[in-house]
């Protein structure tokens, strides 16, 4: 058995065996259910808007998924491309939620900071769009379905950036960082999944 294998197959003891499958494949960028992709995003641009799409699984059930994708006040805890993120207003489900952040590829580098109104419609759907920030526009909408072996993750985005985005390299680019980030928004959820199955490890604040 690999070394990786062996470290996870210890850390994930009491965990059902096909979430257990489901995070090896995550580490090692294997196919999962069945030999189709946990996670495949389209980026495409549009005279100046870029629209990306998300689909992705996880073998983790719904609230937990939910519990991490809205979790905005530790999200700078396990999204990397992240420096802070905070809800500075919430009223019932509308909230008012700030980032700021970094992101590097290749020869691009960017800041940002962004300013967004957060609808929520517990627990399948997350609209986001933007008030303030480094966007000309921004707005997302992001929906659960479970599908009983796992969660499914649809997210439909499309902004408008200040900085220019050169064709080509540039959507590849944007692919590549959001690739990344659906992989370790999954692997908190699995993480939490994990924290709660019986004999699992005490839930934690999340954190790099």
């Amino acid at each position: 058995m690999h070394r990786t294998d062996r470290v996870v197959a210890h850390c994930c003891t009491g965990l059902p065996r096909r979430r257990v499958a489901a995070l090896l494949a995550a580490l090692a960028g294997w196919p999962a259910w069945g030999g189709a992709q946990p996670i495949e995003v389209r980026v495409e641009k549009r005279g100046e808007t870029v629209v990306v799409d998300v689909e992705a699984s996880v073998a983790a059930a719904p609230h937990q998924a939910w519990t991490v994708l809205t979790d905005y006040d530790h999200m700078a805890g396990y999204l990397s491309m992240l420096k802070s993120s905070s809800v500075l207003r919430r009223d019932g489900n509308s909230l008012q939620v700030e980032q700021t952040g970094e992101a590097h590829r290749a020869f691009l580098h960017f800041t940002f900071r962004s300013l967004r109104a957060v609808e929520l419609v517990p627990p399948k759907e997350i609209r986001s769009h933007l008030i303030s920030g480094d966007f000309k526009s921004y707005e997302f909408t992001t929906r659960l379905a479970d599908k009983g072996t796992h969660t499914q993750i649809s997210h439909h985005g499309e902004y408008v950036p200040v900085h220019w985005v050169p064709p080509g390299i540039g959507p590849a680019l944007i692919k590549e960082e959001t690739t990344k980030q659906y992989q370790e928004l999954i692997a908190e959820m699995l993480r939490r999944e994990h924290a709660a199955a019986p004999g699992g490890p005490a839930a934690s604040t999340p954190g790099r």
